[in-house]
């Protein structure tokens, strides 16, 4: 079996004082996948930035404070990229990949953007970027192909989980309809996700079709957490075979309010390998 999951720790210096390190250590994910890590290296503690029993790569943003990604993984990976070959992103902490025994992990942390502002601007032109690499990499991986990326051969499956910062449907936003020109839940941002979701397969909804959420992220402000008043943001995306292979994904949803380490909860995948 292979377990994965991802989790936005909001800050993970932050994060690690709140519970991270204790969840960390209970787990049983044989990948956990960070995002919004918002440190350097050399600024985490030992036991967050090199934990017994876990291999472990940062991906920290240029910019002091910003964005950041992370994978820890059981196994030492037979290879690590950061960066998906961006002029203009690969050194903003968006997304790192590794590949294991048959399966490339990657977790991204795509820009949350804001209608109207420079920021969505950036959204988008990350959104028209990453795409055609998704394509790409779902392609390189089932069939070898001749990119340096995957020296191992052929038969490859992929597994891109991160937040997305796109709800895809009504499902995944519990006030859609007071959302429905804000960032996240845009026409073209969910047309986006849409296109992704015929390459990739969302696999949590996959397991479970017919119910509103389970959501990811709530807002601080407010009982939106004690009224579940969520956004489902965060995604496990897997190439069809590996998606054939889920037995099962949840949302680890803390038990209340005050024992969050996030705002998000880690989401988690259980694949037969």
């Amino acid at each position: 079996m292979l377990t994965v999951t991802t989790a936005n720790v909001n800050g993970l210096r932050a994060a690690a004082k709140k519970g991270f390190t204790d969840w960390l250590e209970r787990t049983d994910a044989d990948v956990v996948c960070l995002q919004e890590v918002r440190a350097e290296p050399h600024q985490l503690p030992d036991e967050v930035r090199e934990p017994a029993g876990w291999h472990v790569v940062h991906a920290p943003a240029a910019a002091k404070g910003r964005a950041g990604v992370s994978l820890y993984s059981r196994r030492e990976p037979d290879a690590v990229r950061i960066g998906f070959g961006s002029a203009e992103f690969d050194g903003s902490g968006r997304y790192a990949e590794i590949d294991l025994p048959g399966v490339t992990v990657a977790s991204l942390y795509l820009p949350s953007g804001e209608v109207g502002t420079e920021r969505q601007d950036e959204k988008e032109r990350f959104m028209a970027e990453f795409l055609p690499y998704l394509v790409g990499l779902k392609a390189r991986a089932a069939g070898g192909g001749t990119s340096h990326a995957f020296s191992n051969g052929g038969g490859r499956e992929v597994l891109v989980c991160g937040d997305w910062n796109i709800a895809h449907t009504e499902a995944d936003l519990k006030n859609w309809k007071a959302n429905r020109k804000s960032a996240g839940f845009l026409p073209e941002e969910r047309a986006w996700l849409t296109k992704v979701f015929e390459e990739y397969v969302d696999v949590v909804r996959a397991l479970h079709p017919d119910v509103a959420g389970p959501y990811s992220w709530w807002s601080y402000r407010g009982r939106a957490f004690d009224n579940d008043s969520g956004w489902r943001i965060d995604y496990l995306a897997a190439s069809p075979g590996l998606a054939e292979r889920a037995v099962k994904a949840h949302v680890e949803r803390a038990a209340s309010h005050a024992e969050r380490w996030s705002d998000h909860a880690p989401v988690t995948g259980v694949f037969g390998m």
